[in-house]
């Protein structure tokens, strides 16, 4: 028999328990039978054992089961003493007709969940009030009464309005406000195709690279600015790009003019980070204009990493702590400037680094690129005794626009 392609994590079908059913009618192991309907082996001992079932005639005379249904293939369908009178024990047998009913009625009971009726309801709504009256809290009333519904369906129906008492007679409801939502736009799963994490370690291998450029956004105040920031993999070199909000179409623009920058100092975008790696906020959704050049022409590789791993891009997740040296967390961007920007990554680079012996960021840079290059990028370099890395910087510039 021809082998089927293996689909994995799949219920099984009626025409699969139809195929487990013939082939134990000849005899086939379930190795082979697994082979070949495309399932584990485990799988199809699992479904003979769980839907076999009990098949009497006129010939049985003993009620003890017969030896060889201890061991695979566990029923009767291919033994040859199957319609024998020589047989005198009971026969189990796998119907896939059978099978496919107890599977659907099975499924059907598992999504109907535990239903509550009346009287269970009116029973754990008078526990909860004379509870809550007593100035119980919910967790000591679930605790020592056998409540009919989970503690979530429990503060579901208090939203609902369902009990006798209202939520605000809860014990510490009024102390807590209700949770802010957020709504985070990521990349469409289009975009993505071909610039996945999988992509992106094929591709570095494929043109034997051994380092990116980190993409990644810093958020000050919700909705207010946000810096985009890059840094270098090969040199911890970080620079950032201010933003006005968090939109694809903010973050293109301004990435649009960095390249163009770029060209006008004679430096060619495809040559200084010609793979960039990124999450997937969908800050990034526009990546045809990270990735053309004005001719519409694919100049740069952008990839995604996989959702959840911020770890696949370490080096600017861990450049951010510097970063948040300076700007603590929950600090607004709102009042910064470019030139601010600038200056704050300046301090940053300029940090001297064990991993480097004592060596900046900045210094890396320029062994591997250019001070030119850095400028263009708005970056200088801080003399060691002028390098601040507390919010002291952002005092002192505050102090100098006050003309102090």
């Amino acid at each position: 028999m021809k082998k089927k392609e293996t689909s994995k994590n799949k219920h099984l079908t009626i025409e699969e328990r139809k195929e487990i059913e013939g082939c134990l009618d000849h005899g086939m192991s379930f190795k082979a039978i697994g082979r070949h309907i495309g399932k584990d082996p485990t799988t199809v001992s699992y479904e003979v054992k769980h839907h076999r079932k009990e098949h009497r005639n006129g010939f049985v005379r003993r009620e003890d089961g017969c030896p060889l249904l201890l061991k695979a293939p566990f029923v009767c369908n291919g033994c040859q003493k199957r319609h024998s009178k020589s047989c005198p024990f009971v026969r189990y047998l796998y119907r896939a007709s059978e099978a496919q009913a107890e599977y659907r009625s099975l499924l059907s009971e598992a999504r109907e969940g535990i239903p509550l009726n009346k009287e269970a309801f009116y029973e754990d709504d008078r526990i909860i009030t004379e509870g809550l009256k007593k100035g119980q809290h919910l967790c000591h009333i679930q605790a020592n009464h056998a409540l009919h519904s989970s503690k979530s369906t429990i503060y579901r129906h208090f939203h609902k309005g369902y009990y006798s008492v209202a939520i605000l007679d809860l014990p510490r409801a009024v102390k807590f406000k209700p949770r802010n939502k957020k709504h985070t736009d990521y990349v469409p799963a289009g975009i993505k195709v071909g610039r996945c994490y999988d992509d992106f370690c094929a591709f570095m291998e494929e043109h034997h690279l051994e380092s990116c450029t980190e993409m990644d956004t810093v958020i000050g105040r919700p909705g207010g600015k946000v810096i985009l920031t890059m840094i270098f993999q090969s040199c911890n070199f970080m620079f950032g790009l201010l933003l006005e909000n968090r939109t694809a179409a903010e973050a293109a623009a301004k990435f649009l003019n960095l390249k163009e920058r770029l060209r006008a100092h004679g430096f060619d975008p495809a040559t200084v980070m010609p793979v960039i790696l990124t999450d997937n906020g969908g800050e990034f959704s526009d990546v045809f204009s990270f990735e053309n050049d004005p001719n519409g022409q694919k100049e740069l590789s952008v990839f995604f990493c996989d959702p959840m791993m911020s770890s696949q891009k370490p080096h600017v997740e861990k450049n951010h702590t510097l970063f948040r040296d300076i700007v603590p967390s929950g600090k607004s961007f709102d009042d910064f400037s470019q030139e601010t920007v600038n200056l704050i990554f300046s301090h940053i680079n300029s940090v001297s680094r064990n991993l480097y012996s004592g060596k900046t960021a900045y210094d890396m840079f320029l062994f591997l690129y250019s001070e030119q290059l850095a400028s263009c990028f708005g970056i200088r370099r801080i003399r060691p005794d002028c390098v601040c890395q507390s919010p002291r910087l952002l005092d002192r510039l505050v102090d100098l626009n006050k003309g102090i």
